[in-house]
């Protein structure tokens, strides 16, 4: 463990070693903070659901709660005002905490409370994890870790879907235990990386030229436009992955009733996160972020459409890897677009974003759960999702192109 010398960082390992070491932790946090915490909710719900302890109603209900505590989460962490290093651990403790007990009762309203609150944990865990590792790997001259932080959530997702296919005979509440039991072990041999107190911590002076710069940039025409539409249009996504995110085993039994595929779907859509999150940080910083994004949300919308009109083992296994290619990759996108327009002031533009993105994610099971009930399908409700993505893709293409066109009027 480092030792602490107030005002500096003093490292007591080379420098890879401790970068490496910081960027797996941070990995480690968010495999628990969001592949448990968030996700492992999405594994369990047909076993939920076969038990007869939930309706596909209710199971609805307890996926927009959830969406619902991150949303609140995220307004919440410009309150928060302790190290981001304590935020971390405490949000370890917590996740484990809950998700025990999803095992411990069968209680409905227990359950929304939970789900409610472990929103907000991974919101706060994935939001001061991310500040913590990215600074803590800047400090260190160790940037090129940066991508392994963004594959937690594919990790966790992978290992959860794989859990769930071999121990699924067990049942939900053996699940919710396992998993609970896993991440206390996982927190453990992470816990005395987060030593470092960041407060501590000399901003490099090329963040300040770069938040200079980008301050005079802000000050440009149209930044407050570019502002607005970034988080209206980052909140599209929230929507339209949420959707599959949520249902795909339940959708992929249904339509492939008896096979051993359903089981390997959400756990192949966690590989392709991992993937796109370390091929998105090579892309080149000169690229537009919106136009990037506009791409990333029609993969996405093109794995919607694939498990509607190819509803076999195939469709669904293509429809998994480019839902899962882009996740991190459009977090990363609009979090570059922010600093872009707000330099170190990014903050609260990220905030606001962030909050668009949660309201997609409570709004899309509060819409696809009904339609899905009365219908007997989950088919309009994914080509509602598809839409909505294609249409934020061409509010991106638009932007980008009005941005430019006014450049050009300017010079």
């Amino acid at each position: 463990m480092n030792d602490y010398v107030p005002g500096a960082v003093h490292v007591s390992e080379p420098r890879p070693h401790a970068g490496r070491r910081a960027a797996l932790a941070c990995m480690v946090s968010l495999a628990v903070a969001l592949g448990v915490g968030r996700f492992a909710f999405t594994p369990l719900l047909p076993l939920m659901l076969h038990g007869g302890a939930l309706d596909l109603r209710h199971g609805g209900w307890l996926a927009s709660l959830n969406y619902a505590g991150y949303f609140v989460g995220a307004i919440s962490c410009v309150a928060l005002r302790m190290a981001p290093a304590k935020i971390v651990r405490a949000g370890l403790v917590a996740t484990v905490l809950l998700t025990l007990a999803m095992g411990f009762t069968q209680q409905f309203w227990i359950w929304a409370v939970v789900r409610f609150v472990a929103g907000a944990v991974s919101a706060w865990t994935f939001v001061f994890a991310s500040q913590w590792g990215l600074r803590r790997l800047a400090q260190l001259g160790a940037n090129e870790w940066g991508g392994v932080i963004y594959t937690g959530p594919g990790i966790g997702i992978i290992a959860t879907g794989l859990f769930v296919s071999a121990a699924g005979g067990l049942g939900a509440r053996t699940g919710w235990i396992g998993f609970g039991l896993i991440s206390a072990l996982l927190a453990a041999v992470v816990w005395s990386t987060f030593g470092e107190d960041m407060r501590a911590l000399a901003p490099r002076p090329a963040a300040s030229a770069a938040s200079a710069a980008a301050s005079v940039a802000h000050e440009r025409e149209g930044r407050r436009a570019d502002a607005f539409w970034l988080v209206l249009l980052y909140g599209v996504p929230g929507f339209g992955y949420i959707i599959t995110a949520t249902f795909l085993p339940v959708i992929a039994r249904h339509a492939l009733p008896g096979s051993a595929w359903p089981d390997l779907f959400w756990p192949m859509l966690g590989a392709a996160l991992i993937a796109g999150a370390l091929l998105a940080a090579r892309f080149p910083l000169h690229w537009d972020n919106r136009l990037m994004l506009a791409g990333a949300y029609v993969l996405q919308a093109v794995g919607i459409v694939l498990g509607i009109i190819w509803p076999n083992a195939a469709g669904f296994s293509f429809g998994s890897v480019l839902i899962g290619l882009p996740f991190t990759a459009i977090t990363l996108f609009a979090m570059r677009e922010a600093r872009l327009l707000r330099g170190e002031h990014a903050a609260a533009l990220m905030g606001y974003a962030t909050a668009a993105y949660g309201i997609g994610q409570i709004a899309g099971p509060l819409v696809a759960a009904p339609l899905a009930a009365s219908t007997g399908s989950f088919s309009p409700s994914l080509w509602l999702a598809a839409l909505a993505l294609v249409a934020g893709a061409i509010g991106l293409v638009w932007r980008a192109w009005r941005t430019r066109e006014a450049a050009r009027r300017l010079r």
